[in-house]
C-alpha cells in the first residue's frame, strides 16, 4: 500500500503520474485503431495503388456485423472476430471484381471517388436500418475487469485490443515483407505480366490483397465495438485521422503506417494532458510538419 499511495502522489511536469498512465495507455488504444486502419490502407495503396476511402465505412461495417452476430443470432464476441472480417473481406471481393478492377490504370481520382461513394452507400444504408444512435456490444466476459499494476488500473479489455492489434500488424507486415508470398504480391504490383509468365495468378492475388486490407478495417471495427458507440458515422470520424495517418508514415509504407499509427495515437493521448484543446489537430500539425520536412513521409521512398 506505501507504493501505491507514493505512486499516486508522484507527478511529472505537475501532472499525477496515474493521469500521465491512464492516457499513455489511451493513446495506446487510439494509436492501435489507427495502426490497423492506416495498415488496412497501405496494404490496398501499397499493392493495388488504389486509394480506398470506404475504409472507414467498412470498419463501421465490422462493427455493426458484431452487434448484429451478437444481438440478434446470439453468436459470442469471439465467433464475429472472425466472421465479420471473413463477410467484409468478401464483400470487398465483390467490389474489386465488379467496379474497382476497371479502374487500376486509370488516374487516383478515379478509385478515390468510387470508394467516397461506396461510403455514402454503405452509411446511408446502415442509418436507415439504425438510425444515428449508438449501439454497443458487452466486453466478452474472458476480458471483463481490470488488473492493478500499482500506479494504474488497466481494463483487460483494452490492454487485449492493443496485444490483438500489434499481433495482426506485426504478422500482417512479417507476411508481405518477409515471405515468398509477400515478394509475389510486390512483383505482381510492379510487373504483373512477367509474374504471370511464373504460373502466378495475378488477378487472384490482387483481389485477394483487396479482401484482405478491408478485412483489417472490419476487425479493427469488431475490437471496438465494446468500448465505444457503433454508430453509422463512426468511420467517417476516423478515416480523415488515418490518412493522416498514412501520408506520415508514407504512402504505401506497412511498417511506417503501423509505427505512425501507435506513435501518432501516445503523442494524442498526451496531448490531451497538457493541452486538451490541441488534442483533435495535433495529427494534423505533424502531418504538416512532416510533409514540409519530407514529403514522401518518414519511411517512404523518395521519388
Amino acid at each position: 500500500m506505501p507504493v501505491l499511495l507514493y505512486c499516486d502522489a508522484m507527478e511529472i511536469f505537475g501532472v499525477p503520474l496515474q493521469a500521465m498512465m491512464s492516457q499513455l495507455l489511451l493513446g495506446l488504444v487510439n494509436g492501435s485503431f489507427y495502426a490497423m486502419l492506416s495498415l488496412g490502407l497501405a496494404v490496398i495503396f501499397g499493392l493495388l495503388n488504389v486509394i480506398n476511402f470506404s475504409h472507414g465505412a467498412l470498419y463501421m461495417m465490422g462493427a455493426f456485423l458484431a452487434y448484429i452476430g451478437v444481438t440478434t443470432f446470439g453468436l459470442n464476441y469471439w465467433a464475429m472476430l472472425l466472421i465479420a472480417p471473413l463477410v467484409v473481406g468478401i464483400f470487398g471481393i465483390i467490389v474489386e471484381k465488379t467496379m474497382l478492377r476497371w479502374l487500376y490504370k486509370l488516374d487516383h481520382l478515379y478509385g478515390l471517388l468510387l470508394t467516397f461513394g461506396i461510403t455514402l452507400l454503405l452509411e446511408g444504408v446502415f442509418r436507415s436500418f439504425f438510425g444515428v444512435s449508438g449501439q454497443s456490444i458487452d466486453v466478452p466476459e474472458l476480458l471483463t475487469g481490470a488488473t492493478d499494476l500499482g500506479f494504474m488500473v488497466l481494463p483487460n479489455y483494452r490492454a487485449w485490443v492493443v496485444v490483438a492489434s500489434l499481433g495482426v500488424c506485426l504478422v500482417t507486415w512479417y507476411v508481405i515483407e518477409k515471405t515468398k508470398l509477400g515478394s509475389y504480391l510486390r512483383a505482381g504490383t510492379e510487373n504483373p505480366k512477367l509474374v504471370e509468365a511464373f504460373g502466378v495468378n495475378v488477378p487472384l492475388m490482387v483481389t485477394l490483397t483487396y479482401g484482405f486490407g478491408v478485412a483489417l478495417a472490419a476487425f479493427a471495427g469488431v475490437l471496438a465495438a465494446p468500448i465505444i458507440n457503433v454508430t453509422p458515422l463512426m468511420g467517417s470520424n476516423l478515416i480523415i485521422v488515418v490518412f493522416a495517418v498514412v501520408v506520415i508514415g508514407g504512402m504505401g509504407s506497412i511498417m511506417g503506417s503501423i509505427l505512425t499509427g501507435l506513435g501518432l495515437g501516445i503523442i494524442e493521448g498526451f496531448t490531451r494532458v497538457f493541452y486538451p484543446e490541441g488534442s483533435e489537430v495535433v495529427v494534423f500539425v505533424v502531418m504538416v510538419i512532416v510533409l514540409m520536412i519530407r514529403p514522401a513521409g518518414l519511411f517512404g521512398k523518395e521519388k
